[in-house]
């Protein structure tokens, strides 16, 4: 979970099994209304979320040329019937098949 890394809390405190004083990361709503505000202070006025980036690096991987079983190990994905969803983006027909002869 690198969420924890990029958005430390702002606070010290003391870890209850170490007794150590440190930053303790934000839980998943922290990043969730990090993202949200990061968006609006941009002018992004469509709804975004942590997921939003996982979605665009999947399709932007796809429409790269990545092979879909890449992508399903890079987002972690047991079956990749879950990974061809982001293949709905992509629905370019046999013109989008290119040859390496074509080059």
């Amino acid at each position: 979970m690198g969420w924890q890394y990029l958005f430390p809390s702002e606070r010290l405190s003391i870890d209850p099994r170490s007794g150590i004083v440190r930053r303790h990361h934000l839980d998943p709503s922290g990043l969730q209304r990090a993202v949200k505000a990061a968006a609006k202070l941009v002018g992004i006025d469509k709804p975004v979320s942590p997921h939003t980036f996982r979605h665009c690096f999947a399709t932007h991987l796809l429409e790269a040329g990545y092979d879909i079983r890449t992508v399903q190990e890079l987002l972690g994905h047991k079956d990749v019937k879950t990974t061809m969803i982001y293949t709905h983006v992509l629905n370019r027909g046999p013109k989008a098949v290119r040859s390496p002869l074509d080059e």
